[in-house]
């Protein structure tokens, strides 16, 4: 199976209208409200597709009550560990009219030490039972040790299991020097830890550091994946058209498309890449994150290609 580790998770909540009247009084219809977080996306992808996955995170109090009765409904195989600290909200607006969306993301509370001791108890104990993709996902909760992303990173290689993290800051630096197996940044979290204003040159930095892989999203621009064992040159894939939709699920199409490609056994640029861009493509098309458009097949036949050693 796939475990999907999800340290800050959170309950979604979209709503949906023409046009934000910022500073106004805007009316909307009840949100559509879901178990949410990076590593519950992926992992709601991946389950809606037939491969086995489990998703572990943390939750408290009503917002908690919330997260795992829309997960049992949901269908999604979990398994969850209850802390004192109540889960958070993620509220997504998105305009029809325009195709923008805001997102507000309530921080997350802090864990005791006792729960984040439990929490990495159950990270060893899903490792031993089956686990052939380790994804970790997403934002750390208030007062997080930053080593628990490069914990998890050790943990899977000492099992020879394939590791994938999706985060930001010093947590997505100090994966790398972990030995990731993959690390999904987007091009403004790339910029922003390394310093690098080119993409090639910012997954570099993250590549010397220790990362076997790096996909990295750049919105409109594509998708561009760089590996260790080619020092210097990229893969990249994009549309040939922008889609108008909900973006806040693009990253984490792509990450379970990785997820089930290293599941699988299969290449990185000859498979899993173009499967990434064209499930990060349909996400767009969906209303809520952690679900994939019908389209996403046709999407696939209509990506451009590149490969290069030189241009960033």
């Amino acid at each position: 199976m796939i475990l999907t580790i999800t340290p800050n998770p959170a309950v979604d909540e979209t709503y949906g209208l023409e046009l934000l009247d910022v500073g106004g009084t805007n009316r909307v219809d009840a949100p559509l409200r879901r178990a949410g977080g990076k590593g519950l996306n992926v992992a709601r992808i991946v389950n809606s597709l037939g491969v086995p996955v489990i998703a572990l995170a943390p939750v408290g109090g009503d917002g908690g009550r919330v997260f795992t009765g829309e997960l049992v409904t949901a269908g999604v195989e979990h398994s969850l560990v209850h802390v004192a600290a109540q889960t958070r909200r993620s509220m997504a607006v998105v305009e029809h009219g325009t195709g923008r969306t805001t997102v507000i993301n309530e921080r997350g509370g802090a864990l005791s030490t006792a729960e984040w001791d439990t929490l990495r108890e159950q990270v060893l104990s899903l490792l031993e039972q089956g686990t052939t993709v380790l994804v970790a996902s997403g934002s750390l909760p208030e007062g997080a040790d930053e080593d628990f992303y490069p914990w998890c990173v050790r943990e899977a290689k000492r099992r020879s299991i394939p590791s994938i993290i999706d985060t930001s800051g010093p947590a997505l630096l100090a994966a790398a020097r972990a030995g990731a197996t993959v690390l999904k940044p987007n091009h403004h979290e790339l910029a922003a830890i390394t310093g690098e204003d080119s993409i090639l040159d910012g997954a570099q930095v993250l590549l010397g550091a220790g990362a076997e892989n790096v996909y990295a999203s750049a919105g409109e621009d594509g998708l561009f994946h760089f590996a260790a064992k080619t020092p210097g040159r990229w893969d990249a894939t994009w549309l040939p058209e922008p889609l108008v939709g909900n973006p806040t699920g693009a990253g984490d199409a792509v990450v379970a498309a990785i997820a089930v490609g290293l599941h699988r056994g299969e290449g990185h640029s000859s498979v899993i890449l173009p499967r990434a861009a064209a499930w990060s493509a349909s996400a767009v098309l969906m209303p809520a994150a952690g679900e994939l458009h019908p389209s996403h097949t046709e999407l696939a036949k209509t990506l451009i290609f590149s490969s290069s050693s030189t241009r960033d």
